[in-house]
């Protein structure tokens, strides 16, 4: 049976004044998947946002939603609601009115609005709080109630542009736990845009990294942590070392001066690539035992971990380690090889 997406873009290229900011995007979303688009400022995740809401038009390319067509639909026509990063909740109506709005305008008959109302409360953990202002709630809880708002019209998809960006590190992180968890219960399709990482990392099925108006990789969390296509997504999911190499032959190659077994393989004999080795998965051990040698040049703790720079012969490493070797402390580093990850090198 063939699969029917939630939303699929197909080539969709956004152009502002002749500036191209997104350029021929396709990305297909499945339905109740969670779905996180991750990148710098100014990459183009918002805009995609907007046009999958229909606040924007593309200036080419198709959006489909369930098989149909929507690229021209208005976005009240569209069974897509939004959470923007500023909540948007109207401060001269009390919770229960915020949330019953939509219901409102669509004539809803009122006692099936209270029982809607009621159940969106209790989803989002504000239950008794239906006759307080917004002004009297905390960030968290506005945010929970604009949520809310978006849910009790039964949206199929859910878009939410960075709305955990005002809240405070520890809020944060309950919330992402929290959204993730409603996405579970409430079983509809999340459409989510972060410049957090970690954010991204905790909350996602899949992810979406773009950079200058195109996609650099789409993977699970895992894969886009572990097997980066490029140096661009290796450095911007996580800490990385990013070392030159040459590549001798499937599962055979050189950096830092030394000749290592990997998993790798499809490279032409001799050619340079970039190799990528996460801080975590370089093992301290004496120098005697390592194939990679070098002094311990600052040392900061991190809370689970230490970080360490590593000056090597001609790199410094970065090395995350629950064990805490002295500035000076020389050193011997190893890795296996299935914790290094070759790539392509592309030209800037």
């Amino acid at each position: 049976m063939e699969q029917t997406y939630a939303i699929e873009l197909k080539n969709i290229t956004k152009e502002y004044d002749g500036v191209r900011v997104l350029n021929n995007i396709n990305i297909s979303i499945r339905k109740n998947e969670f779905l996180t688009l991750l990148g710098p400022s100014g990459c183009g995740k918002t805009t995609t946002l907007r046009i999958i809401g229909g606040f924007e038009q593309p200036t080419e390319g198709r959006v489909i939603f369930e098989g149909e067509d929507i690229t021209t639909l208005p976005p009240y026509e569209r069974q897509i609601n939004t959470v923007f990063q500023k909540y948007a909740l109207f401060p001269h109506m009390n919770i229960f009115d915020n949330i019953a709005f939509g219901l409102k305008i669509k004539k809803v008959p009122k006692d099936e609005i209270e029982t809607r109302v009621k159940e969106m409360l209790r989803l989002v953990n504000l239950e008794g709080f239906e006759y307080r202002s917004v002004d009297s709630l905390s960030g968290g809880q506005q945010q929970r109630v604009a949520i809310a708002r978006a849910l009790v019209n039964e949206p199929k998809v859910l878009l939410l542009d960075e709305p955990l960006g005002a809240l405070d590190l520890q809020l944060r992180k309950d919330m992402q736990i929290e959204l993730k968890n409603m996405q579970k219960r409430v079983g509809i399709t999340f459409i989510y845009v972060t410049h957090d990482q970690e954010e991204a990392l905790t909350m996602s099925d899949t992810i979406v990294v773009m950079d200058k108006g195109t996609i650099q990789q789409i993977g699970s969390p895992v894969d886009i942590y572990n097997e980066p296509n490029n140096a661009f997504v290796a450095k911007f999911i996580g800490e990385s070392n990013i070392v030159d190499g040459i590549m001798h032959e499937d599962y055979v190659v050189e950096f830092a001066g030394k000749v290592f077994k990997c998993i790798d393989k499809g490279f032409d004999k001799k050619e340079k690539v970039d190799v990528v080795i996460r801080p975590e998965d370089l093992e301290i051990v004496s120098p005697d035992d390592g194939p990679i040698k070098g002094v311990v040049t600052s040392v900061t703790f991190k809370g689970v971990h230490y970080e360490m720079i590593v000056k090597g012969s001609n790199i410094d490493w970065m090395v995350h380690s629950t064990i805490m070797k002295p500035v000076g402390t020389e050193i011997g580093l190893r890795v296996l090889p299935e914790n290094i990850h070759v790539m392509k090198k592309v030209n800037d």
